[in-house]
């Protein structure tokens, strides 16, 4: 037996958005299989890896652990809303120039993180970036390269987000 959806409004990177979900659908899930907004990639599925990170109402959340129906009346930022029409975000920008990706499945996870911390602390040290993105795993580069890219975009923003 087919189960009932649910209606859900949401704003999703600056768009008034409605969707129909199941009640144990994750957010993940709605964004990548109904919005078919693909950038928010699945890497565990359980809440350890980081790579489907967002901004939900400010808080940055591994989607895989956030029920589609929880995103009623939320305010949801995901990596296809860190650009804009004129051009790459400072952090996306920095990661290309650092050399801060490689395989590209954690990269939309640690840009909405960085993002997320530089909207909070415009000149966060070495030590709290390393904190920050604590939840975010990478295979491929290593932390490094991401951690000097971080850096890199907050003396670039200048304390703009």
């Amino acid at each position: 037996m087919p189960s009932e959806k649910i209606h859900v409004r949401t704003t999703v990177n600056g768009e008034a958005t409605d969707f129909l979900c199941e009640a144990n659908q994750s957010l993940l899930e709605v964004l990548r299989d109904v919005l078919y907004m693909t950038g928010t990639k699945e890497g565990c599925n359980d809440g350890n890896c980081g790579a489907c990170t967002v901004n939900l109402d400010g808080r940055i959340v591994d989607s895989c652990l956030v029920l589609g129906v929880e995103a009623q009346g939320a305010t949801i930022e995901t990596i296809e809303g860190v650009a804009t029409p004129e051009g790459l975000h400072p952090i996306q920008q920095a990661f290309l120039e650092n050399a801060a990706l490689q395989c590209g499945i954690c990269t939309p996870g640690f840009i909405v993180a960085s993002k997320a911390l530089l909207e909070r602390e415009p000149n966060p040290s070495e030590h709290r970036i390393r904190h920050w993105l604590a939840g975010n795993l990478c295979r491929c580069t290593g932390y490094d390269k991401i951690v000097r890219a971080v850096v890199d975009a907050a003396g670039h923003m200048g304390g703009k987000s």
